[in-house]
C-alpha cells in the first residue's frame, strides 16, 4: 500500500493538489497547482503578488527555494521616515509604496524547471478556470473581506481593495476576469508572462500612476534563489528547515535545543502547557528574538552566523540562566554572540515519499490593500518586514537592526518556517503555519506536540498554543483553552497575558499505521490522505 496526503488552507487548493497527485504528478507539481489556485481562492494570503519559501524533500535530497520578495531598485534605507527621522504610520503597510517585487511566479517557475514532471500549463490551468468561471465564496472568506473593508474605511485608508472584492458574497460565485487573463499569460509564457511583456507593463504603469516604485527593470531583475536548507539532528530525528532569508529555521532549532537543555539540566519532564512548560519556552523565546533582531537578514547582503547561533556550546550558554519560576528581565536579554500577520501554508507528501512544505504570503491580510488595475492581483506589503528604523518594531513587534535595513534588491527578513522532519531518512512530519512572528511558535510547538507528547495529528494542529517574543515585555499571547489555574499562576509570576488566536497549522504526520493529515479547525483548510495502490 502507498499513500499520498495534502494539508491545505482551503478545499479548492486541496482538490487541485489531489488531482495532480492522482494524475501521477509529484509533490512539487501538486504544490505549484495549489499555489496558483490559492492566488484565486485565498486572496488574503495566496498570491501571485507576494512571495514565500518552498522546502522540498525529493529522492532523498533536501532543497530550499527562496522566492521572497525583493525591495525595488529605487528603495532606500530611510524611505519610511519623515523629516524628523520618525517612522511614518502605515507607509510600509498600505498602498503601492509598501510593495516589494513579487516572487511567487518566478518561484513556481524555478520549482517546475528543476523538479516538475507534469506540463506547466496543466498546473496553472485550474487557477485560470477558477478565476474565469468563478468559485463559490466560503462564508469565512466573505466575512474576512467585509471586515477588512470596514477596517480600511474606518481608518480612512485610500486603497482600491473594495472596488475589486466588495462583491465577494458568501454562497455566491465570484469571478475575477482581470486575474484570469493575467494567469493565462503566466500559463502560456511561464515566468515571462509576468515579469516581462504585457503584465510587466501594466504593473509598471500602475505603480508610476499611484506613487509606487516597482518598474519593468525591477520585474526583469527579480530572481528566486536556491539555498541550502538548514539540517540538524534533534533527538532521534533530522530536522530540515528554512535558512535565511527566513529567521524561522534558526529560531525553531534554537527553541528545540534550549528546551531540551533546560529540561535536562533541571532534571524535570515538563507537562504539556503547564506553568513550567510555558515559562521555559517563553524564556527561550526572549533569547531567540534577541538574536533574530541582531544577526538575521538577507544572506546575499549580510553575513548571517548560522553555525554560531546553532552551535552546541552557544545553546548551552544561552539556556544556562533560565530558571523555573523566575522571569529574566527583558533589558538583560541581549544578543548572545560576541561580535509576517497573514500568510498561508500547505504540506504535501506524494506516493513516492517526496514532500513539500510551502509557506507563502503577502504579509498582512490582503497585503497592501491595493489591486493592480488591469492585472487583478493584490500587491504585498512586505516592505514592513524590513527594519524601517533600527530599534523600532515592525507591525508584528519584531525589533530589527542593521542586518535587515532596506536596500535595493534586498530580501526582507521573514518568519516563514516551512519544515520537514525525517526519521531514518524518510518523512516523519511536514509542518508549517502562517502568523507573522507567531509562525515560529506554531511550528516548533507542533513538533513538540507530535514528537515529544505523541499527539495524534488532529491534536497537533488544534491543541492551544502560546507565544512570547521578548517584546512587549513579559507578554504571553495564548489560544483559548489553556487551563485557568495555569494562566493565573503565570500572572502571579509577573507575566501579562492576552488571549488571541494565531496561526493555521497544516500538518502531515507519519505514524505506524501510515500517513495522517490535519488542518487547523479554526480555518477553512482541508486535509486528505488517499491510498494510491
Amino acid at each position: 500500500m502507498t499513500q499520498h496526503a495534502v494539508a491545505m488552507p482551503d478545499s479548492f487548493s486541496a482538490d487541485a493538489a489531489l488531482a495532480v497527485l492522482n494524475e501521477g504528478g509529484n509533490a512539487v507539481d501538486a504544490a505549484i497547482a495549489a499555489q496558483f489556485v490559492l492566488a484565486v481562492t485565498y486572496p488574503e494570503a495566496g498570491n501571485i503578488g507576494g512571495g514565500g519559501f518552498m522546502l522540498i524533500h525529493k529522492d532523498g535530497q533536501q532543497h530550499f527555494l527562496d522566492y521572497r520578495e525583493m525591495a525595488p531598485g529605487r528603495a532606500h534605507r530611510d524611505m519610511y521616515l519623515d523629516e524628523n527621522g520618525d517612522v511614518i504610520p502605515y507607509a510600509s503597510l498600505f498602498g503601492t509604496l509598501a510593495a516589494g517585487i513579487p516572487g511567487t511566479v518566478e518561484g513556481m517557475w524555478q520549482a517546475h524547471q528543476r523538479h516538475g514532471t507534469l506540463p506547466w500549463a496543466r498546473l496553472v490551468q485550474p487557477a485560470v478556470m477558477l478565476a474565469a468561471e468563478g468559485f463559490v465564496v466560503p462564508e469565512k472568506l466573505a466575512g474576512r473581506i467585509s471586515r477588512y473593508i470596514e477596517r480600511i474605511e474606518a481608518r480612512d485608508i485610500d486603497v482600491n481593495f473594495a472596488e475589486f472584492f466588495a462583491d465577494a458574497k458568501a454562497g455566491e460565485t465570484f469571478v475575477q476576469t482581470e486575474l484570469a487573463v493575467t494567469l493565462m499569460r503566466i500559463r502560456d509564457k511561464g515566468a515571462d508572462g509576468f515579469y516581462r511583456g504585457t503584465t510587466a507593463s501594466i504593473i509598471s504603469e500602475f505603480m508610476a500612476d499611484n506613487g509606487g516604485l516597482i518598474n519593468e527593470d525591477d520585474l526583469a531583475a527579480y530572481t528566486a534563489q536556491w539555498r541550502q536548507p538548514i539540517t540538524a539532528q534533534w533527538r532521534d530525528y533530522t530536522v530540515v528547515t528554512s535558512p535565511p532569508t527566513s529567521s524561522g529555521g534558526i529560531a525553531i532549532l534554537q527553541w528545540l535545543g534550549m528546551y531540551d537543555r533546560v529540561e535536562q539540566r533541571l532534571g524535570v519532564e515538563m507537562k504539556h502547557n503547564s506553568v513550567d512548560y510555558m515559562h521555559v519556552l517563553a524564556e527561550v523565546g526572549k533569547r531567540v528574538f534577541a538574536d533574530r533582531g541582531e544577526y538575521l537578514g538577507d544572506p546575499d547582503f549580510v553575513d548571517v552566523p548560522t553555525g554560531d547561533l546553532l552551535n552546541d556550546d552557544y545553546l548551552d550558554q544561552r539556556a544556562a540562566p533560565i530558571q523555573l519560576g523566575k522571569l529574566s528581565l527583558t533589558e538583560s536579554v541581549k544578543p548572545g554572540l560576541k561580535e509576517s500577520e497573514d500568510t498561508t501554508h500547505f504540506s504535501i507528501v506524494d506516493s513516492m515519499g517526496n514532500a513539500v512544505s510551502n509557506t507563502t504570503t503577502i504579509n498582512l491580510s490582503f497585503g497592501s490593500g491595493v489591486v493592480v488595475e488591469g492585472a487583478g492581483f493584490i500587491l504585498n506589503d512586505e516592505m514592513d518586514d524590513f527594519s524601517a528604523k533600527e530599534g523600532v518594531p515592525n507591525f508584528f513587534g519584531a525589533i530589527g537592526g542593521k542586518a535587515n535595513a532596506i536596500a535595493p534588491y534586498k530580501r526582507m527578513l521573514s518568519s516563514m518556517s516551512p519544515t520537514i522532519v525525517l526519521q531514518e531518512g524518510r518523512v516523519k512530519m511536514v509542518t508549517g503555519s502562517p502568523g507573522g512572528t507567531t509562525i515560529l511558535t506554531s511550528v516548533y510547538q507542533s513538533i513538540l506536540n507530535a514528537l515529544v507528547f505523541n499527539m495524534p495529528v488532529e491534536a497537533v494542529v488544534n491543541t492551544p498554543r502560546f507565544h512570547h517574543q521578548l517584546l512587549p515585555e513579559h507578554l504571553i499571547r495564548h489560544h483559548p483553552g489553556i487551563d485557568a489555574s495555569t494562566l493565573n499562576a503565570l500572572v502571579d509570576m509577573g507575566y501579562n497575558l492576552r488571549e488571541s488566536e494565531f496561526g493555521d497549522l497544516h500538518v502531515i504526520l507519519k505514524t505506524e499505521q501510515g500517513l495522517t493529515a490535519a488542518s487547523e479547525a479554526r480555518g477553512r483548510g482541508k486535509a486528505v490522505v488517499e491510498v494510491t495502490e
